[in-house]
């Protein structure tokens, strides 16, 4: 709330609201005196109450948080479209060992796929050159804000002095976000449902680098999305053409007949950054 020049209270968007404000009972419930009856559980405000909130019967209203918070506040910072970026947390930077390994292939692997590491933080400093134009408005880099090919998404961001979003979530042994994600921009979520709607609300774009049974389930659930024509089409394009052809027989699925022959152009292979900047610029008619 803020003062008038009459003394009467405003809302920050300037609605006149009468009505004390929640903080305001908040702070005032906080400075009772301590009794029996203050202290008990059953005295909190309900919206000060976490235990309550956290009750089985309240998950709807969880659920509805989840959706509001980000949303509401990447509405307040002017945050109209973003380029979605996936990847596996376990791809190394290059030059660092591959932590996640557990035997010699692996690491041979993981260490070898840090190729990815760098076209990714390539791909979102073109992406971030490009909203910079739109005052970082547009095209803003969203990652999953955890380690590997999200941290080089992050970074590649803040190589360029660009605003960039993590959309963390609550898991047994990770993850920290990345020390790259804007900090405002940096959200936790307990439902990962909720949290893949956030990466698609604003997409115009979606990049997916070579990952595991996560970066699987985002990638299919994107797809399944634009080929029922349950969201718009847009560019959406896999790093590493022979990673993905060899997890994944596309051609084989049109051939049998589980989906169309020309779904299979819902999907671009590409193996640098550059290539899949330019599937952006032209699917949107950008100039150079």
């Amino acid at each position: 709330m803020t003062k008038a020049k009459n003394g009467r209270l405003r809302r920050k968007d300037g609605v006149w609201d009468p009505l004390k404000s929640s903080e305001t009972d908040k702070q005032r419930a906080e400075a009772v005196p301590k009794t029996p009856q203050t202290l008990s559980p059953a005295y909190r405000l309900a919206y000060a109450d976490q235990d309550f909130l956290c009750r089985e019967e309240l998950r709807p209203i969880r659920l509805q948080l989840e959706l509001l918070k980000p949303e509401m506040l990447l509405t307040e910072l002017g945050i109209k479209s973003t380029v979605v970026m996936f990847g596996g947390a376990r791809i190394p930077a290059p030059g660092q060992s591959a932590w996640a390994a557990r035997n010699e292939t692996q690491r041979t692997n993981l260490e070898a796929a840090s190729v990815y590491y760098d076209e990714a933080r390539k791909f979102a400093r073109l992406c971030s050159k490009h909203a910079a134009g739109f005052d970082f408005h547009e095209y803003v880099v969203v990652t999953g804000g955890g380690p590997g090919v999200m941290e080089a998404g992050n970074r590649g961001a803040a190589d360029e002095g660009a605003p960039s979003i993590g959309l963390n979530i609550v898991l047994p042994h990770e993850q920290a976000p990345n020390v790259y994600v804007t900090p405002e921009l940096s959200f936790n979520f307990h439902y990962f449902a909720i949290r893949k709607m956030h990466f698609m609300m604003r997409a115009k774009a979606i990049a997916v680098f070579p990952g595991g049974f996560g970066t699987l389930d985002e990638f299919f659930e994107c797809l399944t999305l634009i080929q029922t024509g349950r969201m718009e089409k847009m560019p959406l394009i896999l790093f590493g053409e022979k990673f993905w052809k060899s997890i994944v027989n596309f051609d084989a699925l049109a051939e049998f007949g589980t989906i169309a022959p020309d779904d299979v152009n819902l999907i671009s292979f590409v193996d640098t950054a550059d290539a899949a900047w330019k599937i952006i610029q032209e699917f949107y008619e950008h100039p150079e």
